[in-house]
């Protein structure tokens, strides 16, 4: 990857842990980032807030106050001193989200006011749609989001615009239902998302920035009808702005946990898009290196088997056995127990 002296391919996926109570990352994010850092390995931080509306879930961080500026610092430096290269993702969740989560108890915003159709436990409040003159300051708070991960001392940002949360709901046309500038046609339901590109280009340069995109899943009910027309378009304007690189989930993962056979290829995107491109969903480490021997992809991500093994590169690079992983503890927010207790190859290398 251009600009950044990585050592090898293998990326830690961003990956939401759930761990910074009050929306302010904790001293035990260090530990859990800075035992996953390798020199010259990639990591992409959980999703992180870019305001008080992007809120969903219990413990999820945020970078639009002071606090939270400050308190990634000494996050950001435990990988730096370890010789990572350290991303922030930005995330706004849109409707996938409770009034509970809200300022003031209000709706979340979203490109529509549909609710979710399939949603007995009522976890998410209907959201309220984006006026059109409410979209700039949503741009708006991803740049500011993005200068503060700069000054928190970030390399880049990923900008999450996958997984049904609010670019992707913007993006996908299940969701948007919009008539104005924003809905109806690809173009119009891309513009959002490029205008957040933009905007956080403009503000940091196009190569600290990257965007992650799912145009084949349909995780919280966004999914769209011509998934690889989505991903092309999104790869061919990504150009236009020479941004780092292009994070795409594969379209084996509609669903978060399940991987589905299927003959749709990321292929088309790699080919069309002109920045470091990075494939992510399910790899193991067969599938991985022959994803970059058949150039595919420039670098793949792994999200729950680094969660499970903190020394993942060692052991791909020794073929040795993994650790398995614990789903019961994604979520909880025990800042050890699933969290930094998983044990490395060779326990004197701590």
């Amino acid at each position: 990857m251009k600009n950044f002296n990585l050592t090898h391919r293998i990326v830690m996926a961003p990956m939401a842990r759930m761990r910074s109570y009050g929306n302010v990352p904790q001293p035990h994010v260090a530990l859990y980032y800075s035992q996953r850092t390798t020199p010259g390995g990639l990591l992409i931080s959980e999703a992180t807030g870019v305001s008080e509306t992007a809120m969903a879930y219990q413990n999820m961080p945020g970078i639009w106050r002071k606090e939270q500026i400050q308190a990634w610092k000494p996050i950001v430096d435990a990988v730096h001193s370890h010789g990572g290269v350290f991303f922030c993702q930005l995330w706004h969740a849109g409707r996938v989200s409770h009034r509970d989560c809200q300022p003031n108890g209000e709706a979340p915003v979203s490109s529509t006011d549909k609710p979710f159709v399939e949603d007995p436990s009522n976890e998410f409040t209907p959201p309220r749609r984006l006026r059109t003159d409410e979209i700039p300051t949503i741009v708006n708070d991803f740049r500011l989001a993005a200068r503060n991960a700069i000054e928190a001392g970030f390399d880049g940002v990923e900008l999450h615009g996958a997984h049904g949360y609010l670019l992707d709901q913007f993006m996908k046309d299940s969701v948007n239902d919009r008539t104005d500038r924003y809905g109806g046609s690809l173009e119009n339901r891309c513009r959002f998302a490029l205008q957040v590109i933009e905007a956080v280009s403009n503000e940091i340069g196009p190569d600290r920035v990257g965007i992650r995109l799912s145009p084949f899943a349909n995780y919280m009910e966004s999914g769209d009808s011509d998934p690889k027309r989505l991903g092309l378009y999104m790869a061919n304007s990504l150009n236009r702005f020479e941004i780092l690189y292009c994070h795409m989930v594969e379209p084996r993962m509609k669903t978060a946990s399940e991987i589905f056979e299927c003959t749709e290829s990321l292929t088309p995107m790699r080919k069309a898009f002109n920045g470091a491109f990075i494939v992510a969903g399910g790899y193991t480490r067969e599938d991985g290196n022959k994803a970059v021997a058949e150039e595919r992809t420039d670098l793949v991500a792994y999200g729950r088997l680094f969660l499970a093994n903190p020394d993942l590169p060692r052991r791909f690079e020794l073929d040795a056995p993994l650790n398995k992983y614990d789903r019961p503890s994604f979520y909880s927010s025990d800042h050890v127990v699933g969290y930094t207790d998983y044990p490395f190859l060779d326990t004197t290398d701590q």
